[in-house]
């Protein structure tokens, strides 16, 4: 063993979901319906009724989780499961599965971590206030989120808001945020991201107002971008990107304050985003304890696909170019650990905040013939090379590091409602359109990853 390589002894590796990807049960014990909620099946994707329901198996889940040797496990709180309407009576009945989900992760050693939301509105805040087009559902938001805060700060240290912030950034935001209606202009994706900056910002200062030992922070999606090519025009776009959809929410987690290539194009091309007197105050209240992103792939861009005038948010619309020079998955997803590293080390050097990757994995496509493990190497490989290039980020490099968590580490639907597009070292016995069993089979990545941890990591 290189012992200028052992892990820290506080190292965190885990797992992370999303509610609407595990829970199930969208309409018992009070629930209320989610936009997700009402998005029907296609041919190649699922309804979000039952997904892998964790809310009925979630002890199963733990304990294959604890026997892995995983210490943490990211969760989300579904908004509408313990607010109904989103802005109405809490659901007792939602909070108490959360503490029993909680109180099951801290009896096997799990240290909990929360996100506040992951894309699924309440469809009554979607319908009347437009999702986060809305200031009421800012402050409907902010309610909630302390509530949650309040009843779980004893117990849960680490927190998030937004999952994937810079999302809302893009053109994915009118998937995300609870919009109902309208043109899906600049001005409404500003606005929208505005809102839930606002709404992030004055959590994390009631957090850091109140709570001394709980650690609040930004997530964003990684997705770094290359320039195709060498030439100026390429690698500008890239820069421009990485500012943009990057450093801009990254600089007002930490700084607590927009980017300021980014507040000059807002003047520059007359944006309206609902900017209010007393809104940069409550901006700059932001000071995050650490920064937190998914990481899967990177990409390219071409700026001679992109149109005159099209604005940075939208340069991947029309630029994105696959980098010829990585392997990929059968989704077109390159895989790229060298990337990974170079993107931790460059954000730990830029904003000296611990940085945590809470998301990481390579989607899959497979088959559980009912009898045979399934061999899914290319998935160690993925973690094996993603790991190993961390450590590099952080015993070569000096980046500060929290933990590592994988993505979807027991089988979910994906964020598009595929069952087949798989993430897990733990395949769920179903497909789109059958639940069979929602058996709990280990692939041989399970047996990989349990003894990398029995380890802390020191080996790879």
């Amino acid at each position: 063993m290189d012992l200028s390589r052992r892990m820290p002894k506080d190292f965190f590796w885990g797992n992370s979901v999303s509610s609407m990807q595990t829970e199930g049960a969208w309409n018992i014990d009070g629930k209320g319906k989610s936009v997700y909620d009402v998005r029907p099946a296609t041919e190649h994707t699922a309804d979000w009724h039952d997904a892998i329901d964790e809310y009925h198996r979630y002890d199963e889940d733990l304990d294959l989780m604890q026997s892995m040797h995983m210490n943490m496990y990211r969760i989300q709180i579904s908004w509408s499961r313990v607010v109904p309407d989103g802005d109405g009576d809490f659901n007792q009945a939602g909070i108490d599965f959360y503490d029993r989900l909680v109180d099951g992760m801290l009896k096997r050693g799990i240290t909990p971590m929360i996100c506040l939301y992951h894309f699924d509105m309440p469809l009554a805040l979607a319908q009347k206030e437009n999702g986060f087009m809305s200031r009421h559902t800012v402050d409907a938001f902010v309610r909630f989120g302390k509530k949650m805060i309040e009843h779980f700060a004893d117990r849960v240290k680490y927190w998030i808001t937004f999952n994937e912030h810079n999302l809302y950034f893009t053109n994915e935001v009118f998937n995300i945020s609870g919009y109902d209606h309208g043109d899906r202009s600049l001005n409404d994706l500003y606005t929208i991201f505005h809102h839930t900056m606002l709404a992030h910002a004055q959590l994390d200062a009631f957090v850091h107002a109140n709570y001394d030992d709980v650690k609040f922070g930004g997530m964003i999606a990684y997705t770094p971008v290359y320039p195709a090519t060498s030439k100026p025009n390429d690698v500008f776009a890239a820069r421009q990107l990485d500012q943009f959809l990057n450093n801009n929410l990254n600089d007002a987690f930490v700084h607590g304050h927009y980017a300021h290539e980014v507040l000059t194009y807002i003047k520059n091309n007359d944006i309206d985003y609902d900017h209010q007197a007393g809104d940069d105050d409550i901006i700059a209240n932001m000071h995050a304890d650490f920064l937190a992103f998914s990481y899967y792939r990177t990409t390219t861009i071409n700026a001679d696909k992109v149109p005159a005038g099209t604005a940075p948010n939208h340069y991947l619309d029309y630029g994105m170019e696959s980098n010829r020079f990585l392997k990929a998955n059968k989704w077109g997803w390159t895989i790229d650990p060298l990337g990974f590293r170079n993107m931790i080390t460059d954000l730990y050097n830029r904003y000296e905040v611990p940085v945590f990757p809470i998301e990481n994995g390579i989607g899959l496509e497979e088959h559980w013939d009912g009898q045979n493990m399934i061999e899914d190497d290319l998935r160690i490989q993925y973690h094996e090379e993603h790991i190993s290039a961390m450590k590099d980020a952080m015993f070569l490099d000096g980046a500060k590091v929290l933990g590592y968590l994988g993505w979807g580490l027991i089988d979910i639907p994906s964020s598009h409602a595929d069952i087949e597009k798989r993430y897990g070292v733990v395949y769920v016995n179903r497909s789109n359109h059958d639940l069979k069993d929602m058996q709990r089979v280990p692939k041989k990545s399970y047996y990989w990853l349990k003894s990398v941890l029995a380890k802390n990591g020191d080996e790879l």
